[in-house]
């Protein structure tokens, strides 16, 4: 399932009294509006970044622009609608991470499975050791398609095929409009679409990649350390469904997004609630003074 809660109309947003308290320096009601973001920022972060330690920062970063920006929050929309806004605009105009700074595209990223892929390998995991780390490439290989997209047609794919959100919201949390959204989202549709038909084994039974193929290259390049995998390790809020399980339920091929939503929801990591907390109070200290 994907990680955005559904909208509430503004009016009845759950989150408008933890709003007004924190603006009248309530600290509990602070770290509850932190907790309540968190989750929902760091799963989009996670997707526009590929790596969790980046996707940490960037969510620190962002939540310390939601909290010290209360003040302009107005209420014309629900608070997770404003707090995306500033979400999508700062991962759209932060420095390059580290994996960006690779600058894939899909055939360089084409070009790396092939190089990758053990084509005389088992094409299903012998145990549950095997299994455990053909999901790690399975997760890995897929966030890994998303950097192939450039930072407008990522966030409006994750926003829109990944997380299901209506245009209009994707539109709103992109401050462009929803015409304007749409095309962008049909764009970057049509090219992981494309690139999953023609490579990716999980919805294609005649291409070449299968994810137990490419576990040997990937542990010998140091992408994955069996010993401490960074994606099936990781904490999360829930189990994904079965990849196989949201495979069949596409409609045909093309319904690529399905590999995305099978991904687990990785639950923010507790020191990111911490470490803005910390940093709002030195900041902005009359948020979290008692009243």
């Amino acid at each position: 399932m994907p990680p955005v809660k559904p909208e509430p109309q503004a009016r009845d947003d759950p989150l408008r009294n933890h709003v007004e308290r924190a603006r009248s320096g309530d600290a509990g009601a602070l770290e509850d509006l932190v907790r309540a973001l968190r989750d929902d920022v760091y799963g989009l972060a996670v997707r526009m970044l590929w790596d969790p330690h980046d996707a940490e920062d960037a969510t620190q970063e962002i939540l310390v622009k939601v909290i010290t920006r209360l003040d302009g929050f107005r209420g014309d929309s629900a608070l997770r609608t404003w707090a995306y806004r500033i979400a999508v605009n700062h991962l759209l105009s932060t420095r390059r991470r580290r994996v960006e700074r690779q600058r894939w595209t899909f055939d360089a990223f084409a070009d790396d499975l092939a190089a990758g892929l053990d084509r005389h390998g088992p094409a299903e995991p012998a145990g549950p050791a095997e299994a455990l780390l053909a999901e790690e490439v399975k997760v890995g290989c897929t966030l890994g398609m998303l950097q192939c997209l450039d930072r407008p047609q990522r966030v409006a794919y994750i926003l829109g095929e990944v997380f299901q959100l209506p245009s209009e919201t994707g539109a709103a949390m992109c401050s462009i409009t929803p015409a304007a959204y749409r095309k962008r989202l049909s764009r970057a549709r049509a090219k992981v679409r494309a690139f999953v038909a023609e490579h990716c084994g999980i919805v294609n039974a005649d291409a070449p990649c299968r994810c137990t193929r490419r576990v040997g290259a990937a542990v010998r390049a140091g992408r994955i350390d069996p010993a401490a995998p960074t994606f099936v390790g990781h904490p999360r809020l829930a189990a994904p469904p079965p990849i196989t399980a949201a495979v069949a339920e596409m409609e045909d091929l093309h319904d690529a997004a399905a590999l995305f939503r099978s991904h687990p929801d990785f639950a923010t990591p507790e020191r990111v609630t911490e470490a803005v907390v910390k940093v709002v109070a030195r900041r902005a200290p009359t948020l979290l003074e008692d009243p």
